[in-house]
């Protein structure tokens, strides 16, 4: 498998080469192997359109650039459509606060 290095608060790590999701989402799948169960689709959908919300709103508001928030919305979009729920790929079990799943959801 090929992979690519990525580097965090805790330092670099692989990460699938084709993967959407980045460092954070794969150390989350080492340390959280817990049921194999992941998001239901209607969580991750919502989560997408929270997002999708947020970054039109902040780029109406000349909080967030144009180009970032675009590319923001055009991965939402594409999430919402059911595109990319395999990279959603996180145990919905984790310690507990979401963070993770969050996560996920932000790298891809």
């Amino acid at each position: 498998m090929k992979t690519r290095t990525e580097k965090d608060s805790m330092g670099p790590l692989e990460v699938p080469a084709d993967a959407y999701y980045g460092v954070q989402s794969t150390r989350s799948l080492h340390n959280f192997p817990i049921s194999n169960l992941r998001l239901f689709p209607a969580q991750i959908k919502a989560l997408a359109q929270l997002k999708q919300a947020c970054a039109e709103a902040n780029m109406e508001l000349g909080i967030l650039q144009k180009k970032k928030g675009n590319a923001i919305v055009r991965a939402c979009k594409e999430i919402v459509n059911g595109e990319l729920h395999d990279e959603i790929c996180l145990d919905i079990f984790q310690a507990g606060s979401g963070t993770s799943s969050n996560m996920n959801v932000n790298e891809v």
